[in-house]
């Protein structure tokens, strides 16, 4: 193994949710006057903390969204993840062959700490992880596409950046991962290869994952 720590993004990597959080997104926008495809949704806000939802509709429309709405919003994404939730195909596999292999991996995602432990609780990912190895941008001044996150779970996982490696599908998280001096993976199973074009490296099917951080 090639490097000392894997650092998994969760929506989209760890967890099937973006289609989720983006359609109920979407329309929640939608309803309160700012209106928003599930594409719109994918290209301005996957992969970014909730912060940036708050700064583009100000740019845009010169109007705050109401202070309920990350309250609203995360109750909606919840109540859908705890009935509809799945892990992303191979995912388990691969936690298991690192485990295996001694080879140390957190989750790092733009996510809440709420938001992170009810995917992994509902699709059974949680007890890989446990408390010690979830990272949210609520940890750090800045999400994505800043490097802070990213930094902040190296360091406390006590590895180099340098010797770090990076899951990604998102244009967001793949220029964290590049802002933090790790190498990152782009999984473009939902992001159009294109999108993830600075990655180290390009995969479509988690399980392609093993081989490429050998």
């Amino acid at each position: 193994m090639r490097y000392d720590l894997v650092i998994f993004d969760n929506d989209g990597v760890l967890v099937d949710s973006e289609p989720i959080s983006n359609s109920i997104l979407a329309g929640y926008l939608t309803e309160l006057g700012h209106p928003t495809t599930y594409e719109d949704s994918l290209r301005d806000y996957m992969g970014a903390a909730m912060h940036r939802v708050h700064d583009l509709v100000m740019e845009r429309s010169g109007q705050r969204l109401p202070e309920d709405f990350d309250a609203t919003f995360h109750a909606r994404i919840f109540d859908t993840f705890r009935r509809e939730l799945r892990s992303v195909i191979g995912v388990a596999e691969v936690l298991e062959k690192l485990a295996a292999d001694n080879v140390p991996y957190c989750v790092a995602s733009s996510g809440s700490h709420e938001r992170i432990r009810v995917a992994l609780h509902k699709t059974g990912l949680y007890e890989r992880f446990r408390e010690d190895r979830i990272f949210s941008s609520q940890d750090v001044g800045r999400g994505k596409p800043a490097p802070d996150l990213f930094l902040h779970a190296a360091e406390a996982m006590s590895v180099p950046a340098h010797r770090c490696v990076v899951v990604e599908d998102s244009p967001l998280g793949v220029q964290a991962a590049r802002a933090a001096g790790m190498d990152v993976y782009g999984f473009t199973a939902m992001t159009a290869p294109a999108k993830l074009a600075t990655a180290t490296a390009l995969f479509s099917d988690m399980r392609e994952l093993p081989q490429l951080l050998t």
